[in-house]
C-alpha cells in the first residue's frame, strides 16, 4: 500500500438524494466496511437486507429536537477530524471510545428545490442542512485520512479505486474534499442569498457556481475560461440548450447574453436584436420576428456581419432563411420549430441556443457586473425606462414611418439599458468595424428621417 493510501474500514452513509445509495451500500459491504447511517437512509439500507448501525447506537444518544440533532456528537466528529498519525489523538479517541470514520457519504437537505417549490417560509427553513454540512466540513478538512462523497455521480469512481487500490488514494481525496468544500459553500450562498433578497445593503453576498462547461477560450485565445451555472431562477444563455452549432467561446456566451438580455424589455412583442462585439447594432420590433429581424438588420447591415442574433419569439422558417443569409455567429431563440431546424442545419456551425421565454425585467432576482476586485449587483427593473431619460438624451422612442406604422430601428431608454460606450444605440462616436467614414448611428438616423431604415 503506498504513502497515501488509506483503507476504508467503517463508513457513514446519510442522503437525502439515495440515488444509487443502496448499490454503493451493497459493494461497501462485500469489501468488509463497517456502515452507519441514519434514520431514514438507514431504514432504506436495511431493507435491501444490509446490516447498518444507527448512529444512535454510536453516540449513545437519541436524535433530538424532531432530528435536527442527530451526528453533531465527539463519536461522530471525532472520528472524522482524528489525524491517523497523531499520537495524541489516537489516545484520546480511546479514551473516549471513539472510532475512526474512513468514508462520509452525505448529500444535503434539499433546501434549494424547497426553496423554489414556493414553499411557506417555515418548511424551506427546516430545510436548512446542520449536521450535514458540519461532518462534510469534518472530513473535507481531514482529506488526508478520509474520503468525502457528496454526490452520486462519484460513487462510481470511488468503487473503482477501492477495487483497483485496496483503498483511497491522496489524489482522489483531494479532489472530492474539494468539490466538497464547494458544495457546502454553494448550499451557504443559496440560504444567504435567499434570506438577503434583493437588498443592496446585505453586509456579505455570496456567489457559487457549478460548473457547467469549460470553454475553448478566453475573451483572447491565450486564456484560459470555463462556464459556472448559478442559482439565479432566469432563462438565459448559460441554461439555453445547444441545439446544433460549435461549442460556445467565452465571446460567443457574452455578446448572446447581451442580446438576450436586451429582449427582456421587448418580451411582450416580436422582436429582434443584433450584437456585435458586446455592443447593439441592431435592434427592431414588428409585426412578426422576421420582420424583426429584417429592420434590425437594415439598422447597420454591416456590423451586423459575424453577430449575435436574438428573437423574442420562436423562430419559424421565414425566420430562419433571413438570419442564415448573413453570416452569424450565434441565434438564441424561445424555440424553433422542425422547419425552421432543417434550414439552420444546413449551416452546421451557426450555434443554435433555445431559452425559453425570454426573462421579465420587472421579476426579483439579481443580474451581477464583475470588476476588477468586485462584483456588483443589479435588481429587477422599476418602473418604465421609458418614462424619464437623463435631460440632453436624446430619444426617438417608437417613431411611426410614412405608411403609419411604429417604427422599428429602437433608439429608447430599452437598447441604451445594454450600451456599453454610446449614451443611445445610434447616436455617439462609435463607427462599425469594416472601415466606413461614416458612424453607423448617423447613417440609421439618416435612414430613419427618409423612411427607409427597415422597410
Amino acid at each position: 500500500m503506498t504513502m497515501d493510501l488509506r483503507p476504508v474500514r467503517r463508513a457513514l452513509l446519510s442522503v437525502s438524494d439515495k440515488t444509487g445509495l443502496a448499490d454503493l451500500a451493497h459493494a461497501l459491504a462485500r469489501k468488509g466496511v463497517a456502515l452507519i447511517s441514519t434514520g431514514s437512509t438507514a431504514a432504506m439500507l436495511r431493507a435491501t437486507g444490509l446490516t447498518v448501525t444507527e448512529v444512535a447506537e454510536v453516540t449513545g444518544s437519541p436524535e433530538m429536537l424532531g432530528g435536527r440533532v442527530k451526528t453533531l456528537h465527539p463519536r461522530i466528529h471525532g472520528g472524522l477530524l482524528a489525524r491517523r498519525d497523531d499520537p495524541t489523538h489516537l489516545a484520546e479517541m480511546a479514551a473516549q471510545g471513539i472510532e475512526g470514520i474512513d468514508l462520509l457519504v452525505v448529500n444535503l437537505y434539499p433546501f434549494e428545490a424547497t426553496r423554489d417549490s414556493g414553499a411557506p417560509f417555515d418548511e424551506i427553513v427546516e430545510q436548512i442542512d446542520v449536521g450535514g454540512p458540519a461532518m462534510i466540513r469534518a472530513a473535507a478538512k481531514n482529506h488526508r485520512d478520509v474520503a468525502v462523497v457528496t454526490d452520486p455521480a462519484d460513487y462510481a469512481a470511488l468503487l473503482a479505486e477501492l477495487e483497483q487500490q485496496g483503498g483511497t488514494t491522496g489524489a482522489l481525496r483531494r479532489a472530492l474534499a474539494q468539490k466538497a468544500f464547494g458544495r457546502t459553500a454553494a448550499y451557504d450562498a443559496a440560504i444567504a442569498a435567499w434570506l438577503s433578497g434583493d437588498a443592496m445593503d446585505a453586509p456579505w453576498r455570496a456567489l457559487a457556481g457549478r460548473l457547467g462547461q469549460p470553454l475553448r477560450y478566453g475573451e483572447n485565445p491565450h486564456q484560459r475560461a470555463a462556464l459556472y451555472l448559478t442559482q439565479e431562477r432566469r432563462s438565459g444563455v448559460a441554461t439555453a440548450r445547444l441545439v446544433q452549432g460549435k461549442p460556445l467561446s467565452y465571446n460567443n456566451i457574452a455578446d448572446a447574453d447581451a442580446a438576450w438580455e436586451a429582449l427582456a424589455e421587448l418580451r411582450d412583442t416580436a422582436a429582434c436584436v443584433i450584437v456585435k462585439h458586446a455592443n447593439p447594432c441592431g435592434a427592431a420590433v414588428g409585426e412578426t420576428v422576421a420582420e424583426a429581424h429584417a429592420r434590425a438588420l437594415a439598422c447597420d447591415p454591416v456590423s451586423a456581419f459575424g453577430g449575435i442574433v436574438a428573437v423574442s419569439r420562436p423562430l419559424d422558417r421565414a425566420t430562419a432563411e433571413a438570419v442564415t443569409a448573413v453570416f452569424t455567429e450565434v441565434v438564441v431563440a424561445p424555440d424553433a420549430d422542425a422547419e425552421a431546424r432543417e434550414v439552420f442545419a444546413r449551416k452546421p456551425n451557426l450555434r443554435l441556443l433555445l431559452a425559453g421565454d425570454p426573462p421579465d425585467p420587472a421579476a426579483p432576482g439579481l443580474t451581477w457586473k464583475a470588476v476588477a476586485g468586485g462584483v456588483s449587483p443589479a435588481g429587477s427593473r422599476q418602473g418604465d425606462p421609458g418614462e424619464e431619460q437623463p435631460a440632453g438624451r436624446d430619444v426617438a422612442g417608437p417613431r411611426r414611418g410614412r405608411d403609419g406604422r411604429p417604427d422599428l430601428c429602437l433608439e429608447s431608454g430599452q437598447a441604451c439599458e445594454i450600451q456599453r460606450d454610446r449614451p443611445g444605440l445610434w447616436r455617439g462616436d462609435g463607427r462599425n468595424r469594416s472601415g466606413p467614414d461614416e458612424p453607423g448611428g448617423q447613417r440609421a438616423h439618416r435612414d430613419l428621417e427618409d423612411g427607409r431604415a427597415g422597410r
